[in-house]
């Protein structure tokens, strides 16, 4: 009976080497498709981004206002999330931890505030330049 069941365990043993050493294969070939893929993709970001880059040259006229053009751009997308993740952690001070503590909740209202502020900045300081830039400079 013992003979039995070490042969049984030795068989499940003998199966279980086999098919961890067919995916360890497997997955040093996938782990270099995934390797070449994401450099793929890296490559073609790179290359997406220098050509909206070039864009904002063009459109401007200069390399120095569509780099700075292009860099509003990208806070401007930014800000949105992180604004609204500042949003909930001031919101979190305010009204979660505040209820305890009230300096603590006033540090999550001004916190609020200036969050608010600076996410409504960001949205509108690209406006701002390019409405200064093209239509002052000409």
């Amino acid at each position: 009976m013992k003979k039995k069941i070490a042969a049984i365990i030795a068989i499940i043993l003998l199966a279980l080497m086999l098919f961890s050493i067919t995916t360890l294969a497997t997955d040093t070939t996938n782990t270099a498709d995934i390797k070449n893929d994401s450099t793929v993709n890296l490559v073609q970001i790179k290359e997406k981004e220098l050509e909206t880059l070039q864009d904002y040259q063009d459109s401007y006229g200069d390399a120095t206002y569509g780099l700075v053009a292009y860099i509003l751009n990208i806070i401007r997308i930014y800000s949105i999330p992180l604004g609204f993740v500042g949003i909930a952690i001031s919101g979190i001070y305010r009204y979660i931890i505040g209820i305890r503590k009230l300096d603590v909740r006033d540090k999550g209202f001004g916190a609020m505030i200036g969050i608010i502020t600076v996410m409504v900045i960001c949205q509108v300081l690209p406006l701002v330049f390019a409405i200064v830039v093209k239509g002052w400079r000409g």
